[in-house]
């Protein structure tokens, strides 16, 4: 099975050195790096940042597609937690107002979960998840 949050990047040399970073799945999402180095991991900040975009503006996030890229880009955890939560709201048809009842808490409190640059609890990310039925589940590599 495909990990839901990691993203093809194709990454182009730059003829005065370094290369450009793009994502095929992220039209909007383009970066570039001195070095391979640098250029990666901005390309994971640049991911981070068009993933938080898609979620503010309500739109969908895509599924990474199966692009012969050259590298894969994995999307900072905390990122991917608030992005599985989005989905898994959008998913089942349930808004800010229904989760903060599901949960007993205000629908403040959800805006933050959802909010790609505020920093929530895991403890808090498992109780959203788990009111809609859903678990997280950790791998590391």
């Amino acid at each position: 099975m495909k990990d839901r949050f990691t993203f093809p990047a194709i990454l182009v040399p730059e003829e005065a050195g370094g290369f450009v970073v793009s994502f095929p799945d992220f039209p909007e999402a383009l970066t570039s790096g001195g070095d391979l180095e640098e250029a990666l991991a901005l390309a994971e900040d640049c991911l981070a940042e068009a993933v938080a975009g898609h979620i503010d503006d309500g739109e969908e996030i895509p599924v990474p597609s199966e692009s012969a890229a050259d590298h894969s880009i994995v999307l900072p955890a905390h990122i991917a937690l608030k992005a599985s939560l989005y989905l898994t709201m959008r998913e089942a048809r349930v808004n800010k107002i229904a989760l903060a009842k599901m949960m007993d808490v205000n629908e403040k409190e959800v805006r933050r979960m959802l909010d790609p640059h505020h920093g929530t609890r895991l403890q808090t990310m498992e109780r959203a998840l788990k009111a809609l039925g859903k678990r997280i589940h950790v791998q590391v590599a």
